[in-house]
């Protein structure tokens, strides 16, 4: 990657590895409390469930929920239930972007994925079963003021449905073989990528019963940073191995998707990445300086070689 490597501001002398190591394990052990566990009958659906919900996942997107429920002034226990139910629907998503009708991928964060394991009728009621127990474990929150739950429900719902997630989804999968615009493109990553890592932000803020301004600061910065993280996956494909990704590398080339190197090139798709974050880490100022668990995964995401 050519993106700048200096650190901002807001990420020096902060221990991310720390921060995410410990942020990791509350999330594991709050979904291994929330998921019903693996002997509860029938028991293969549990299994496969918890297979890829505990495959190894960095759990980056709860983490920027309650980094953004820190940076609101929040408390982490409040935003959990919701950090919890956006990593059960992004992996609800991964098992069915993985089935052979959709991306045929055998390979995802280094293991074999749901359906090579578990075949593939029980694979798609795995994803079914974790989107369906996100919803309830989001309705588990208190609710605040200015977000009840009808609310926070309905934010998670817009981010996995049919006009945003599975929107992305379709037009990239209508798209295969096509010459699509940048436009086009674009579409296809703001719904697909960048709609559920806004929401987790968004909800992060919500726990904290944030206001309309920090919502805002938090809506723009997890739109460019999803935005760029799509695009810089689009750049990784290209240049990285399947062993460097944990997932099979080059499958968009040979599906003949389109992809922002193979529409504007790879210079000028590393220019627009790196756009888009410094549009990311601008949103943020609005916190002076109380984001930098915010900040730092936004770098850990935008300068990342994996």
């Amino acid at each position: 990657m050519s993106l700048n490597k200096r650190s901002n501001p807001l990420v020096r002398a902060f221990d991310l590895k720390g921060y995410l190591a410990q942020r990791t394990a509350a999330v594991d052990r709050a979904l291994h409390r929330l998921l019903p566990p693996a002997t509860t009958k029938p028991d293969t659906i549990h299994k496969a469930m918890r297979y890829s919900l505990f495959a190894g996942g960095k759990r980056l997107r709860p983490a920027l929920c309650l980094a953004a429920a820190e940076a609101c002034g929040g408390s982490i226990d409040q935003a959990m239930p919701l950090a919890c139910a956006v990593e059960c629907i992004h992996t609800y998503s991964l098992i069915h972007d993985d089935l052979p009708a959709m991306d045929n991928d055998d390979l995802r964060r280094g293991k074999p994925t749901n359906h090579k394991v578990f075949g593939e009728a029980v694979a798609i009621l795995a994803g079914d079963g974790l989107l369906t127990e996100a919803f309830a474990i989001a309705a588990r929150c208190r609710g605040w003021p200015r977000y009840p739950h009808r609310v926070i429900i309905a934010e998670l719902a817009k981010a996995a449905g049919s006009r945003e997630l599975i929107a992305g989804q379709v037009a990239d999968l209508e798209g295969e073989g096509k010459k699509l615009s940048a436009g086009q493109l674009k579409y296809i990553h703001e719904k697909k990528t960048s709609a559920l890592l806004c929401c987790s932000v968004r909800l992060g803020g919500m726990s904290a019963n944030a206001s309309a301004a920090p919502l805002r600061a938090l809506t723009d910065f997890g739109y460019n940073v999803g935005l760029a993280f799509q695009i810089i996956d689009d750049i990784l494909d290209v240049t990285q191995t399947s062993e460097q990704l944990g997932k099979t590398a080059g499958k968009d080339t040979a599906a003949e998707k389109a992809t922002y190197p193979s529409i504007v090139g790879m210079e000028k798709s590393r220019a627009i990445a790196a756009q888009l974050t410094a549009r990311a880490f601008r949103a943020l100022e609005f916190f002076r300086g109380k984001a930098r668990p915010l900040a730092a995964l936004a770098e850990y995401l935008l300068k990342r070689d994996k």
